[in-house]
């Protein structure tokens, strides 16, 4: 479902100080691979295929990599340190390069939309997401862009919530999920070009 990576970086190097992050999470390891609740990484996963670079450098508690976005250049990260504690990635990687909380844009799975749909906010509460949650606590804020990226509901509502987000999605998701990373990859373009209003205009659902 990824394009393939290309064979080179879009012919430059990223160069100048680091502007923006971009922080997919998700856990480490195969048991968690395809997993709902590794959306974020999945999206990184793509929006890396598409635009040439690699995020595989350990550094930050995280895999990561970066590439120039609308003149910008942009810090992605998928933090390693398992969702409940995500928020140390982020924070040793605002603190090493120096940037507000207002130019970090995390992406991340919501259960309250569909496979292909997404949601993005300007700011707001963790919502019950222990990977937000943690970003919260430690850096003490809450005002970052965040892009939800629908994994669908609970069956039904005796089921539980940790096996639902732990659990793989079905041929079907996996294909309406490839529209949703191109929008989150779209959506990301617009964010660090200042044009967060028009990402929302255009990808809310």
């Amino acid at each position: 479902m990824f394009p393939k990576i290309k064979d080179y970086f879009g012919g430059y190097t990223p160069s100048g100080p680091v502007e923006y992050i971009v922080a997919g999470l998700g856990n480490p390891g195969k048991e968690y691979e395809n997993t709902r609740h590794n959306a974020g990484y999945l999206a990184v996963d793509y929006i890396s295929a598409k635009r040439g670079f690699r995020v595989d450098k350990l550094k930050f508690k995280s895999l990561c990599g970066d590439t120039m976005i609308a003149g910008k250049r942009v810090l992605f990260l998928k933090p390693t340190t398992f969702m409940n504690l995500s928020g140390e990635a982020v924070r040793d990687a605002m603190q090493f390069y120096k940037i507000p909380i207002e130019r970090v844009i995390i992406l991340y799975d919501d259960i309250s939309l569909e496979p292909g749909h997404l949601r993005i906010r300007r700011k707001g509460s963790d919502g019950g997401h222990n990977g937000i949650k943690n970003i919260i606590y430690l850096t003490g804020k809450d005002t970052f862009p965040r892009i939800k990226m629908g994994v669908g509901a609970k069956p039904h509502p005796q089921y539980d919530l940790a096996d639902w987000v732990l659990s793989k999605f079905s041929a079907e998701e996996r294909k309406a999920l490839e529209s949703t990373f191109g929008h989150a990859n779209d959506a990301v373009e617009l964010i660090v070009d200042g044009k967060i209003d028009q990402a929302m205009n255009q990808f809310n659902s």
